[in-house]
């Protein structure tokens, strides 16, 4: 008869097997565990801002993942939607984004939407960077959030996140693959936004001249992955100058 296993050798097995997934993880990320800790706490405590004035002049519709959702800020108000909030009062702000999204989780986000929206702006692609989706999967879903987002406003800007890459959360061998995988991103995100007209905005920048590399305490949350209330800022103020807003605030 085949010997049966003790219960306390198979739980030993499997927390040596979780000790030695935590290890790689660990080496791969470069990352302290606090860091894995504090990323789910942001993720935990962050809430999608949203805004209901009584007498909106324009309806923004905000989908995508947690840096829609705003995760890192100290607040939903220094989110990138909070910020567009204290910006303009008067406007209602509709956030449907999740942490953990991915481009095809904004697929779904879209399709649940209503329409008639003034502005649809698209926070994603940082999950698929982070969690390897083909290239090819990752075409059709972008081709059709954008396609769904036109649907649903007059306005649709595709703002993809920056270079994971220089996320201190990450060191190399994996930090270059990140960066890789951000380049090409980016590169599929411009070229679906010029087929289908809507404004692209452009956050990826070679890493000397990124400013969450030379201003990297400011600008990263405490878990080294997502943005700060600063960084927040930061990319608010890329969407501005690069008129994601335009004709919204005429």
């Amino acid at each position: 008869m085949p010997r049966k296993t003790a219960p306390h050798h198979n739980a030993t097995r499997r927390w040596a097997t979780l000790a030695a997934l935590a290890a790689g993880a660990l080496l791969l990320t470069g990352c302290a565990p606090w860091r894995m800790w504090t990323a789910a706490d942001l993720a935990r405590d962050a809430r999608p801002y949203t805004a209901q004035p009584p007498q909106p002049t324009r309806r923004v519709l905000v989908v995508g993942d947690s840096t829609a959702v705003g995760t890192g800020a100290s607040t939903a108000a220094d989110s990138l939607p909070g910020r567009m909030g204290q910006d303009h009062p008067q406007w209602r702000i509709d956030n449907l984004a999740a942490n953990g999204a991915k481009f095809g989780d904004v697929v779904q986000q879209l399709e649940r939407a209503d329409g008639g929206y003034d502005l649809v702006l698209v926070l994603a692609g940082g999950n698929d960077v982070i969690r390897f989706t083909p290239e090819d999967t990752l075409r059709d879903e972008v081709q059709q959030a954008v396609a769904l987002a036109r649907r649903k406003g007059q306005q649709v800007v595709l703002m993809p996140c920056g270079n994971v890459g220089h996320a201190p959360f990450f060191v190399p061998p994996l930090s270059w693959a990140m960066s890789r995988r951000s380049e090409a991103l980016h590169a599929l995100a411009r070229e679906v936004a010029s087929a289908q007209q809507v404004h692209y905005v452009r956050l990826l920048k070679p890493r000397d001249q990124d400013p969450f590399v030379t201003r990297s305490q400011e600008l990263n949350a405490a878990d080294g992955l997502h943005p700060s209330s600063a960084g927040y800022a930061e990319w608010y103020r890329e969407l501005v100058a690069q008129g994601g807003l335009n004709g919204l605030t005429q």
